[in-house]
């Protein structure tokens, strides 16, 4: 098999796979993205990124006039292969594995002997394992006896939004081959941009760490928000107490929020959930808890408009997290929706986004406004999320306003 990898076909150019392949490129192998959206593979051909996210626009724009990254809508023969596609829930919490399904299979002409394929995208545990089977069903001369003349691995992301460009070269990284020479090929490939260590291990637990990662920081985040819930019933500042807490030696208390966002600690607790029922029983816990957040800040809303006597509530804040243009998975996305569904005249604030979303826009109780229009239009102001920008809020500019502080941002900074 191939020792030296000079070509890399990444297969989905969203939030991991467009950072992924562009850093590649800058570590000089020739990376051919892919990705069924012409729009995604038209701005990136153009040298354009087609989101938000810290230096990301400069080293794609470099990678692309340099020439070693140029995007597809097929994948394209490659020394290696990167599965980096959404793996998102079904309606049963079940994870939706059709894409992860349709990457490998779209990937079966351009196999060659000695190829390697790695999957990252965030998969239930035998997923590797599983996705060999589609070489074996559709490329016999690619199998050898028990064995497959390609190199198969995962290797889980963890990379965070705003630290993107950073982080996937300065963090630790864990591959998981099918066999230990499928692993060690993968680490020579991640080695060519990674800083941080390469662990090898097998592909099933590689598949674990991945999932019980995120996992426990909904547990924590889930006993942060359960620890506001009854601090609030009795009166106690949830943020003071924790704070307080906190300065035992061994105490590291979350900070309570409206709830958990983003694709991958709102959703991957779920694969190991609905794949072993009766044995997670405390990540069930953790997922009603925080699933159940963006209902407790609404009845806290709206108990301060009843009481302000009036329907206009500003929302600051529409991302899943502070600081990123993220949507996906938010709880404060949820919560305007609601008020909106509620029939509450709803300015949101969100400086990260130019246009509202399909599903806020088409409320149409809901208009996106600057923080100075937001506050003049409405009564009472709700914040969901800690943007940088919502810490220059002063008590005067809330002045003759009920306010509800949904992750403790101006209680922590009076």
């Amino acid at each position: 098999m191939t020792d030296k990898f000079e070509s890399v076909c990444v297969l989905g150019l969203g939030y991991i796979g467009l950072p992924t392949a562009a850093t590649l490129a800058a570590a000089g192998l020739a990376v051919k993205g892919v990705d069924i959206r012409t729009d995604v593979v038209d701005a990136l051909n153009a040298g354009d990124a087609h989101f938000s996210e810290p230096d990301l626009e400069l080293l794609v724009r470099g990678a692309v006039e340099s020439g070693k990254l140029k995007a597809y809508t097929k994948p394209q023969p490659a020394d290696a292969f990167i599965i980096t596609v959404p793996t998102p829930m079904n309606g049963d919490k079940s994870p939706d594995m059709s894409f992860v399904d349709a990457a490998m299979r779209s990937l079966m002409p351009v196999l060659a002997p000695g190829n390697l394929v790695l999957l990252e995208s965030t998969s239930p545990l035998g997923t590797t394992a599983s996705i060999a089977g589609i070489v074996r069903e559709e490329r016999p001369d690619l199998v050898d006896g028990d064995a497959l003349k390609i190199s198969l691995a995962y290797c889980p992301e963890r990379i965070l939004p705003g630290q993107m460009v950073r982080e996937l070269v300065e963090n630790d990284r864990i591959v998981g081959g099918l066999m230990p020479e499928d692993a060690a090929r993968a680490r020579d490939l991640y080695k060519t941009f990674v800083h941080g260590e390469v662990h090898q291990t097998d592909a099933i637990t590689a598949e674990m760490v991945k999932l019980i990662e995120n996992a426990y920081r909904d547990v924590n985040i889930a006993f942060a928000n359960e620890v506001a819930a009854i601090g609030e019933t009795h009166g106690i500042d949830p943020w003071e107490a924790i704070s307080l807490a906190n300065r035992h030696p061994r105490v590291n208390i979350l900070s309570p929020g409206p709830g958990v966002g983003g694709h991958c600690i709102a959703v991957d607790p779920w694969f190991l959930i609905t794949q072993n029922p009766g044995l997670a029983g405390l990540m069930n816990a953790a997922r009603s808890v925080n699933d159940g957040r963006p209902e407790t800040i609404v009845g806290k809303i709206e108990a301060a408009a009843e009481a302000a006597g009036s329907k206009r509530i500003a929302c600051l804040g529409l991302a899943y997290k502070p600081n990123v243009d993220d949507l996906r998975e938010s709880p404060a996305l949820e919560i305007v929706r609601e008020l909106a569904q509620r029939g509450y005249d709803v300015s949101a604030v969100e400086p990260h986004v130019d246009a509202l979303p399909s599903k806020l826009a088409e409320a149409g109780s809901v208009t996106l406004r600057s923080l100075d229009d937001a506050f003049g239009a409405s009564d009472v102001v709700a914040l969901l999320v800690a943007h940088t920008p919502f810490a220059d809020v002063t008590a005067g500019m809330l002045g003759g306003k009920a306010v509800v502080d949904a992750v403790g941002l101006w209680r922590r900074q009076g």
